[in-house]
């Protein structure tokens, strides 16, 4: 299982006071609010930053971090990640998981037989839709409804799921 999740990348600065624009890659944006820690990962370390302040613009986020009040300071990190920990993750409902937790997963059919390996979420209006990559290499969609996903093991790393007649053609 992941250890930390990504919620953002910074795109730009913003200003010259420190700020920089995000592009969210969490469900919630909002979360960002909560005046949280996050790990900057710059490919040769981590920095841990707290969120002091937090600005919606169109499809971005525009952060300030506490201690960063300088467009030089902040410069370098463009196009780095943002990651939040397990412990500040967003908190899942009952049959909710998080993406990076599916992902590798083994799935077997309902009768017994292993059909594949998860390979990620297509995420729709009416319901997210999982791709799962067959033995045989082809690629079978499956909706995530509690019709075809039986059964989710995030700690054995298996999935249970009915194949309903008609998703295999």
């Amino acid at each position: 299982m992941e250890d930390r999740f990504q919620v953002g990348v910074i795109t730009s600065t913003h200003g010259i006071k420190g700020e920089v624009k995000v592009f969210p890659t969490t469900d919630d944006a909002k979360r960002f609010k909560k005046n949280m820690e996050v790990i900057l990962d710059t490919g040769k370390e981590e920095l841990l930053l707290t969120v002091e302040s937090v600005k919606f613009f169109k499809q971005f986020v525009i952060l300030k971090f506490k201690g960063i009040d300088n467009i030089n300071d902040i410069e370098k990190y463009k196009t780095k990640s943002l990651y939040v920990t397990r412990a500040n993750a967003v908190r899942l409902k009952k049959d909710e998981y998080f993406i990076a937790d599916l992902i590798g997963m083994d799935v077997w059919e309902d009768n017994g037989e292993k059909l594949g390996v998860f390979k990620d979420v297509i995420e729709t209006g009416a319901n997210d839709v999982y791709i799962i990559t067959l033995e045989d290499g082809k690629e079978l969609l499956i909706p995530a409804i509690k019709e075809c996903i039986l059964d989710v093991d995030v700690e054995n790393r298996q999935m249970k799921v009915h194949v309903m007649e008609g998703l295999r053609d």
